[in-house]
């Protein structure tokens, strides 16, 4: 498994614990990085991460409602919903070139939530790459 896709997967660990004990949750996330059996790099790589991925989690809330259907956000599986995030931050940031975001995110829908999950996340996450990329005037999933 690679360092980056690590880092991600304790990412997706500490937006579950931060939507569910808020902010008092940044001191345990930080006990629990610092005793993961990761190495330095994946630790940083992480906390720079959730730190980048929260503070843009209202934005990327806004952006996932629009593909969510019918579905409130708040009604999607904790785990889902977080994994939308972290893909829609490194999707809107331009992180990771989207294939990279996209297949990330279904690799962690895989490791952590439901057998549907996985098409889920890819087919929403497809939709928020190619609007994005519509944005910039690109064609970013076809040409990376």
């Amino acid at each position: 498994m690679s360092q980056p896709h690590r880092a991600r997967r304790l990412v997706l660990q500490g937006l579950c614990c931060y939507e569910v004990q808020g902010d008092s949750s940044r001191d345990l996330f930080e006990a629990f990085m610092s005793e993961a059996k990761e190495t330095p790099d994946t630790v940083n790589a992480a906390k720079r991460l959730l730190t980048d991925a929260l503070a843009e989690r209202d934005a990327c809330d806004a952006v996932l409602s629009q593909y969510t259907g019918r579905w409130d956000l708040k009604r999607l599986a904790q785990v889902d919903r977080n994994i939308l995030r972290l893909a829609t931050y490194e999707l809107r940031t331009a992180r990771v070139p989207a294939k990279v975001a996209i297949s990330e995110a279904v690799k962690l829908a895989h490791e952590f939530s439901t057998a549907e999950s996985p098409r889920f996340v890819n087919g929403i996450l497809d939709a928020v790459a190619r609007e994005i990329a519509s944005e910039l005037g690109t064609n970013e999933l076809n040409e990376k």
